[in-house]
């Protein structure tokens, strides 16, 4: 959770706190535990109205994409949300495709069809008790401002990704309802960037000490979509890289972009801040660091990951590659074994190290997000000079020169907290303090420090060795 500032033409963030979010393994399968997330975020709120007091607070939430709460009559948690990770979902795209068609689907809604998607967990919901029994459905940030609020409401850059919006309007395609089975009703009021959902119920504040009511104001919930809202851009000819646990690849647009190419290639149509549209591509990111990560925790050894990549500098670059959208490294497990075991399998070196294994985590996904680019560029024929990569892994001191090298153009990264500052962006549009998009987009220029990389020419001609490589071994976007 951050809170921000403007000061003297500039923002200012400031980390208030923050709480580890990961799957939760339950009986029935994996959810998150949104509760202690809830908790911690109220306890924070707490504390900032009252180092607020006198100046008025407003909070807006973001979030991932997909997952969802289902609530009863009374408004009551039916239970903590799946994880899109959970294998619940499995074959659900081929009864997607028998009630309605993939192809048809795609047209439709421009969305990538992936087995998380909303509309899969939906096909696998219909059998709960859980759902038979709902009378409401929030997307994981709306589900927050409800619980702080008691207010309904399914803001626009989220709904996108539930695979059963208009990419046009924004609104549900609720012709799909009574052919997929589903209930529409669930679904609660629109709203857009800049509404308010409310104010923060009394009994909900007093229970933290607050002496006011801090405003809800709805933002692009979707953590992408603020991202790329805070991408420092001074032009247009750019790409982004929203580096998490996923790699966020495309360009952003003003008309949707529904072909075959597109479809064939995995690209999304999803909603950004003011009307915009993001045509991207959901690549390996950090997933198989983080899972790698947690095994060696397990086994005692260090997991710092500033030591791992400076390990890894030390080894030749693209030495050990394995094609990320490989479905293998797509769920949890022994990730260093199952890399090691794929390099076996396409006859590549085995990284035996640690930071052997994490150089080959980093260059493959590296070129993973280099093939997205072109084919964003190629889909869309829109040409970019620049690729901005923002978000937790921008600050990964090796990825921009991999990307860099791999896509023969200069990359700039950072901010590092990319979905905090959008979030805070269309707050302050809201409150009169900033003006358009290139404004706010100007603002993080001025406000937030950036590196800028050059390709290396050394690094690029290794880079294309593996990239021939590359096209010689890359899988369909795993489902």
């Amino acid at each position: 959770m951050f809170g921000g500032n403007l000061q003297d033409n500039c923002l200012e963030i400031r980390e208030i706190s923050r709480v580890p979010n990961g799957p939760v393994q339950l009986p029935d399968g994996i959810h998150w535990d949104v509760l202690r997330v809830y908790q911690v975020m109220l306890e924070s709120l707490g504390r900032l109205s009252l180092e607020a007091e006198g100046s008025p607070v407003w909070v807006g939430i973001d979030g991932w994409g997909v997952d969802y709460g289902l609530l009863d009559h009374d408004g009551r948690l039916l239970g903590l949300p799946f994880h899109y990770r959970d294998d619940r979902t499995a074959g659900r795209l081929d009864e997607l495709n028998h009630l309605v068609g993939l192809d048809r689907m795609y047209e439709a809604t421009g969305i990538q069809e992936m087995e998380i998607n909303t509309v899969c967990q939906l096909l696998s919901e219909r059998e709960s008790g859980a759902y038979s029994v709902a009378s409401g459905l929030l997307m994981v940030p709306d589900l927050f401002a409800y619980l702080l609020t008691g207010e309904l409401r399914l803001e626009r850059t989220n709904a996108s990704t539930t695979q059963l919006a208009d990419p046009y309007k924004g609104t549900l395609l609720e012709q799909l309802f009574p052919l997929l089975g589903l209930r529409p009703e669930l679904f609660a009021p629109a709203i857009e960037p800049g509404e308010h959902y409310g104010a923060v119920l009394p009994k909900v504040g007093t229970s933290v000490g607050m002496r006011n009511s801090p405003s809800i104001v709805a933002v692009a919930s979707h953590d992408t979509a603020s991202a790329v809202l805070a991408v420092p851009a001074v032009r247009d000819d750019i790409a982004y890289v929203v580096s998490g646990t996923w790699s966020i690849v495309g360009v952003e647009l003003a008309v949707p972009i529904i072909s075959k190419e597109g479809r064939q290639a995995g690209f999304s149509n999803e909603a950004g801040y003011g009307g915009a549209v993001l045509f991207l591509k959901n690549v390996m990111g950090h997933w198989m660091l983080q899972e790698c990560q947690r095994c060696w925790a397990q086994e005692g050894r260090s997991t710092r990951i500033i030591d791992l990549i400076a390990g890894a500098e030390a080894y030749p670059p693209f030495r050990y590659l394995v094609d990320t959208t490989d479905p293998v490294f797509a769920v949890p497990g022994d990730m260093p074994r199952l890399i090691r075991e794929a390099c076996v399998r396409d006859g590549m070196p085995v990284p035996e190290s640690d930071p052997e294994v994490v150089r080959c985590v980093l260059d493959s996904m590296a070129l993973a997000i280099c093939r997205a680019l072109e084919e964003a560029q190629s889909c869309s024929g829109k040409q970019v000079s620049i690729i901005h990569v923002v978000g937790g892994g921008s600050a990964n001191s090796l990825l921009p020169s991999l990307l860099a090298a791999c896509a023969g153009l200069e990359v700039v990264a950072g901010p590092t907290e990319a979905s905090a500052i959008g979030n805070l962006l269309v707050q302050l549009h809201a409150a009169g303090r900033v003006g358009d998009q290139i404004e706010m987009r100007e603002l993080v220029a001025r406000s937030f420090g950036s590196v800028h990389v050059r390709p290396d020419p050394t690094l690029a001609h290794a880079a294309q060795r593996a990239k021939a490589w590359s096209s010689a071994y890359s899988h369909q976007p795993w489902h």
